[in-house]
């Protein structure tokens, strides 16, 4: 029986709990279910907090970047640049929309995509590229922003796992939120995401008045006015009691983040120097929200790792195991095995311990002793 999951959905709840049952009961005695004054008023309280124009609220993180790149008016056949070291979500819109994934190798410390990998990938076929800010830190945008500008080249974060990450500009040194950085950026709501509601969510941002205007429409059956329908859109909304719950929960996210960055030290700390285990890079351009902490091992038995944790009741898990080139539904004879040297090596090697924010330092202790115990001291 696992006893340290890999999140604490229940504790976190509990903190919060009278604020929560507050909003949500709100939102039944209203009964405003669908895009009631909770959504609307999360959609501002949001743009807030990013500094960011246009908050499009949506049915979930998937919808998010599918609504993104129906809002570019791309044609069947058109390329998008995206990581292999990803979720499947960011592959799959791109081929459900008929265009055309194009995979790229990442970097070995921050597991984001590679911006040298992207310009060698470019073809006069290509429209967008989607880094994804994968386990909470933010790829390298001011060069993926170069290489955008120089090639004419629509830029679309996937944010999911990095919401209030923030990115050092290099032209001005200042602060700017994952998912602002680009021309749309999109997020999830998932319930084990940093900020979490309690069933399916997500939203997509952009300080482009057009393009805000063009994803509304799309969420809303391609409707600008009420039944009349210029193009093909879909029917993605975030209902008003998760708009409610993630209301309360946006107060606390810096909070919750803070609370994973400690957590992430204290297993930085009980890791350090060890020949065996790679912790987290961060990088220099970013600080690191830590949606997942992730380790590389070197010379270790990871599926034993994960039994000997198992049988002391602690989780783990792997993303990714199969890279995105080497799924079934996404071979192509473009790619083979041996393509993607880091991406194929990070799948056999990385190893994710539980980080969430309600993790003690008793807790702490007990899974990293317990991973010292498998792996040696060094």
């Amino acid at each position: 029986m696992i006893k340290y999951s890999m999140v604490d959905l229940r504790g976190q709840y509990k903190k919060i709990k009278p604020e929560v049952d507050a909003a949500i009961s709100e939102v039944l005695d209203s009964t405003a279910f669908i895009n009631g004054p909770a959504v609307k008023t999360f959609q501002k309280n949001l743009e807030e907090y990013l500094g960011v124009k246009h908050v499009i609220p949506c049915g979930n993180g998937t919808d998010a970047l599918q609504v993104a790149l129906m809002a570019l008016e791309l044609q069947p056949g058109d390329e998008v640049i995206t990581t292999s070291f990803t979720f499947i979500a960011t592959a799959e819109v791109i081929a459900l929309l008929k265009l055309t994934p194009v995979l790229v190798d990442v970097d070995p410390d921050t597991f984001n995509i590679d911006p040298k990998a992207i310009e060698h990938a470019i073809t006069p076929k290509t429209k967008v590229i989607i880094p994804v800010h994968l386990f909470g830190q933010c790829a390298d945008m001011h060069t993926i922003k170069d290489i955008a500008k120089k090639h004419n080249l629509y830029v679309v974060e996937d944010t999911a796992q990095a919401i209030g990450a923030e990115y050092t500009c290099y032209n001005s040194g200042n602060m700017k939120k994952a998912g602002t950085l680009g021309d749309i950026g999109c997020t999830s709501f998932f319930p084990s995401k940093n900020l979490g509601c309690y069933g399916d969510g997500g939203a997509i941002c952009t300080n482009n008045d057009d393009l805000a205007a063009q994803m509304r429409s799309v969420v809303n059956h391609g409707m600008k006015v009420r039944y009349y329908h210029d193009f093909v859109g879909i029917n993605s909304r975030l209902d008003s009691i998760q708009a409610a719950v993630l209301n309360i929960k946006l107060n606390h996210l810096d909070e919750y983040n803070r609370a994973r960055k400690k957590a992430a030290a204290c297993y930085n700390e009980a890791f350090a120097n060890h020949p065996k285990i790679k912790t987290p890079v961060t990088a220099s351009f970013s600080n690191h929200v830590f949606h997942q902490y992730t380790l590389v091992l070197k010379d270790i038995d990871r599926e034993g790792l994960m039994k000997h944790l198992a049988g002391k009741g602690i989780a783990s898990a792997i993303y990714y195991p199969v890279p995105l080139h080497l799924q079934k539904a996404y071979l192509d004879p473009r790619y083979k095995e041996g393509d993607f040297p880091v991406t194929e090596a990070l799948s056999k090697s990385v190893i994710s311990l539980p980080i969430h924010t309600e993790l003690t330092e008793e807790i702490q202790k007990g899974i990293t002793e317990a991973v010292l115990e498998f792996v040696g001291k060094g």
